[in-house]
């Protein structure tokens, strides 16, 4: 049986279209997927992550315990800065991908996939057993609404009086929000500018009538996970479960960068990522391995999840996600292909056996005017 948020009445009032996402009862749609996402490009979206996990690991050593356990430099982080990482089992394959905000010298924010937060709670508590830190999953007792767009500062700065200019992207403040406490942090999923607000699940409901009012006359619109999903594929962020798999390391994803071999200490995983970065080094980049991908179609069929990419009718690679771009009027697709074929082009798509063109472009394929 799905769960529900703390916004599930909100949600049916507002006529959505409920769906079961990673056990949770999410809002699809409110109406049109499409308006609802360029109401985010063109002005603000406001989404319910309810489901998704809030771990706190504090203590002396919190941050050494953080730096054990996952492929990022936690220990460096500074106080109020955030950063996306990665966990990954003990052959380098990633278990989720994270965000990690630093709230204090001793306490650290981990911000999980819905499907998997109990696993990388019973992760992380199971890799800071050597460390003075203690590990709570306290993913029962948060909501996160998020504010995402252009106008997305304005209208938050109607609610609180917050330093929001002065706040960073991937940083994060305490604050006050239409008169509940919050965490403010300056991320999102969308490629637009916006925030993600942490709080109390009791504030949930409130909180978003505080900000579907102060947006009312800016273009605010409640968007659900259609749009999400439209929104991150367009600005190229990968997708547990799509783009990021337990049976591929960071490397794999073109996300290396993640991974700080350099820094102090050993982590889970480590000797296995070194052998798979020293592995890129040596190959160069004309070997023949695979590569995350932008593919934008000729046509007006859609790449979906799963469907082959081929050359000369030899699969050479397979989409990971793929929807209609309201941006650039056009389908779209990351995948995984072969660099040899990525490099010799003349790339198609296997859509229901019809052999659909489509050309390798840059990731991403937006990116928000700054």
């Amino acid at each position: 049986m799905s769960r529900s948020t703390p916004l599930h009445e909100v949600h049916e009032a507002l006529g959505a279209t409920l769906t079961d996402f990673a056990g949770w009862l999410m809002p699809l749609r409110y109406g049109s997927e499409s308006v609802e996402h360029n109401a985010v490009r063109t002005a603000a979206g406001l989404f319910d992550l309810s489901h998704m996990g809030e771990i706190f690991v504090t203590g002396p050593q919190a941050g050494e315990a953080l730096d054990h356990a996952l492929v990022g430099w936690l220990s460096a982080l500074d106080t109020g800065r955030a950063r996306y990482t990665m966990i990954v089992d003990g052959d380098g394959h990633v278990l989720d991908d994270l965000i990690v905000y630093r709230l204090a010298p001793e306490e650290f924010l981990v911000v999980a996939n819905a499907a998997n937060y109990p696993m990388v709670a019973r992760e992380l508590t199971e890799r800071a057993g050597a460390y003075d830190a203690r590990v709570e999953d306290r993913s029962e007792s948060f909501a996160l609404v998020a504010v995402q767009g252009p106008n997305s500062a304005e209208i938050l700065a109607k609610l609180t009086e917050a330093d929001l200019d002065g706040l960073k992207y991937y940083a994060g403040l305490p604050a006050t929000v239409a008169g509940f406490e919050a965490l403010i942090a300056r991320t999102g999923y969308t490629g637009e500018d916006g925030f993600e607000l942490f709080v109390r699940n009791e504030d949930a409901v409130p909180l978003w009538n505080a900000l579907s009012e102060a947006g009312a006359g800016l273009g605010l619109r409640p968007a659900g996970l259609s749009a999400r999903d439209t929104l991150r594929l367009e600005a190229g962020m990968p997708l547990y479960g799509n783009e990021l798999t337990a049976e591929q390391t960071p490397f794999d994803a073109g996300l290396g960068r993640v991974v700080r071999l350099d820094k102090p200490g050993d982590f889970v995983g480590r000797a296995a990522l070194a052998v798979r970065a020293a592995q890129d080094q040596e190959a160069g980049p004309g070997a023949d391995t695979r590569r995350l991908v932008g593919l934008v179609a000729r046509g007006r069929r859609v790449p979906r999840h799963g469907y082959p990419v081929t050359r000369d009718g030899v699969v050479v690679g397979e989409v990971t996600s793929g929807a209609p771009s309201q941006s650039l009027g056009k389908p779209i697709a990351m995948a995984y292909v072969s660099r040899g074929a990525v490099e010799a082009g003349g790339l198609a798509v296997d859509i229901r056996g019809s052999h659909e063109p489509v050309d390798v472009v840059d990731l991403p394929f937006y990116r928000r005017s700054k």
